[in-house]
């Protein structure tokens, strides 16, 4: 998005890397489904039917382990790099919860936070989400005014995102075209199938779009548009020849409510129907090893993959990636007054994106929260100065 609006550089004391959470035992199981789940009246039952991927990793969800790890390498490059901000680290849904973090925050004395979080693209869940819940957090510790709290860009195509995925994907590629000569069929067709979380259609085609600059997407949609253009970008330094597509996972909710497709074993089912004898599968919607990674990919779609006697491989995620963690210190420093960075590089046409987003960017059709880093928000601003609302 070239040209798009960017904040003022500012002094921080504190990066809040922000999550989605996960259980730590089979115990945490129900109460996590039911903080996700939060507001829609799914009885207990009806969870425990959806919680057989984390029962089965001993109700343990990779997420938060990977996000002890991304806090310590972040704190690693800062401290290689001389910049003394500390890395707090806060939940949506299970321990550290958002408002405990914040309410700590405040009382170790910090009056600004500077938010990251561990979702890359423009969507409802992925980003207008977490800005509500540091708004409300706020507002029902009564910190708001006396805590500010921003946030840092989608970084969707920085190169600290993107170029793990180009190293990943090209040894991918590489094993599976090295399996296909092993069978005895070298040159057969190969596809790579780039993997995100499906959304509902109706928050698909809201990514992106605000009351003030209803913009067009490819595909109706900022967040179907980013990850075909990361694709593309990645595909661009593989090999531009290669055959590719964007498939979904994970999908939840109603049966009757449109989500995006296609899912990716009928996507495999299709292409090994048409002559496709290998597969990579590139994890792009994702930062690190999610359980949707581990289940939905690493087993379900794995399986699918045997049964259809495919050649599988899936690259890796970005994860503690030396360039990821540097891209993402990267991108707090765009907003800090001291070891600013003023250059914002994008991979894609579509960014850099906003540093505050569109007056109702990624609508919320629950209803209005309040929420940060937004134009014409109140909520989550201070002055460093007086530690009340400017």
């Amino acid at each position: 998005m070239s040209g798009a609006p960017t904040a003022a550089p500012a002094e921080y004391d504190a990066i809040l890397l922000a999550s989605f959470g996960g259980p730590e035992g089979q115990e945490d199981v129900i109460p996590f489904l039911r903080n996700v789940t939060r507001g829609r009246g799914i009885p207990d039952e009806r969870l425990e039917e959806v919680s057989h991927h984390y029962r089965a990793n001993g109700g343990i969800s990779p997420i938060n382990a990977q996000n002890r790890a991304l806090k310590a390498a972040l704190e690693a490059e800062l401290a290689a790099r001389g910049i003394a901000l500390p890395v707090l680290w806060g939940n949506r849904n299970w321990d550290p919860y958002i408002p405990a973090v914040l309410q700590d925050a405040y009382d170790a004395g910090h009056r600004r936070l500077l938010m990251v979080t561990t979702s890359a693209y423009s969507s409802y869940s992925s980003c207008r989400q977490y800005r509500e819940d540091i708004g409300m957090a706020l507002t029902e510790t009564g910190l708001d005014g006396l805590l500010a709290v921003d946030k840092v860009r989608q970084y969707f195509d920085h190169p600290g995102f993107v170029e793990p995925f180009i190293e990943g994907t090209a040894a991918s590629l590489a094993k599976v075209r090295a399996g296909l000569a092993a069978a005895g069929t070298p040159g057969a067709p190969v596809q790579v199938l780039f993997a995100t979380h499906s959304i509902p259609t109706r928050d698909a085609e809201a990514s992106g779009r605000s009351e003030e600059q209803p913009r067009e997407f490819a595909e109706n949609s900022a967040y179907v548009a980013q990850h075909l253009a990361v694709a593309e970008a990645v595909m661009a330094k593989v090999d531009p020849a290669q055959e590719w597509s964007l498939v979904y996972q994970s999908r939840s909710g109603a049966p009757h409510v449109p989500w995006l497709e296609p899912d990716i074993n009928d996507a495999l089912r299709e292409l090994a129907a048409a002559g496709t004898k290998g597969v990579v599968v590139v994890p792009l919607g994702f930062v690190s090893d999610h359980m949707e990674v581990l289940w939905d990919l690493d087993t379900e779609a794995r399986e699918t993959s045997a049964e259809l006697e495919l050649v599988f491989d899936r690259a890796p995620t970005p994860s503690t990636h030396a360039k990821f963690v540097a891209g993402l210190v990267d991108l707090v420093c765009e907003r800090t007054v001291a070891n600013n960075i003023a250059d914002r590089p994008a991979m894609t046409a579509l960014g850099p994106w906003y540093d505050v987003c569109r007056p109702g960017c990624c609508a919320n059709f629950r209803g209005n929260k309040p929420v940060i880093a937004e134009v014409g928000s109140t909520v989550g601003l201070v002055s460093a100065a007086t530690g009340t609302r400017p």
